[in-house]
């Protein structure tokens, strides 16, 4: 039953997340914002996909683990930017145009998934973008969920950004840092 799937699909995908990163004792440097409208990403992620051969359903599925859709702005701990999270030395070999334009930021992970193995290795593409099998297995299950469900894309895009703390779970709704 298609409920069921998505259910499963979306909790085997915040199970891996939330392992993947620990509580933090503050609350994060960035800027919360509303996402690009979702006609003009979907646009993004299928030129990508024409252009390169990667999912369109991965880029996407990519873009809400990484910033919720652009809807969080500022850079990682790790140092990386932008919507799809590039570290500056890696936009260096795989960017073109500006690090935080999604579009652009879109194709350059299209590209670099597709130096990596992708799309016939998604899953040792994706392990280049993250090196972990967590971060793997929620991107492939988001991207299922994609995939499966025709409404699951503007389901993601309504999402809110939730930050972990030693105190519990914060949600950073938009404005939030500005």
């Amino acid at each position: 039953e298609p409920f069921r799937d998505a259910f499963e699909l979306n909790l085997e995908a915040g199970t891996h997340l939330r392992r993947l990163t620990s509580p933090q004792p503050g609350l994060p440097d960035w800027t919360i914002v509303a996402p690009p409208p979702l006609a003009q990403l979907r646009e993004h992620y299928l030129a990508a996909e024409t252009d390169t051969g990667v999912p369109w359903n991965v880029l996407a599925a990519i873009h809400l683990v990484e910033t919720r859709f652009g809807r969080i702005q500022g850079d990682s701990h790790a140092g990386a930017r932008g919507p799809m999270q590039f570290l500056p030395s890696t936009w260096e070999a795989y960017g073109a145009g500006d690090i935080d334009d999604p579009g652009d930021a879109i194709a350059a992970a299209a590209r670099y998934l597709v130096d990596h193995g992708a799309p016939e290795d998604l899953a040792g593409a994706l392990w280049a973008y993250n090196h972990s099998d967590l971060y793997v297995a929620a991107v492939l299950a988001h991207a299922a969920a994609i995939a499966r469900h025709d409404h699951y894309l503007a389901v993601y895009h309504q999402w809110q950004v939730y930050y972990r703390t030693v105190d519990g779970d914060v949600l950073l709704e938009e404005g939030y840092g500005s």
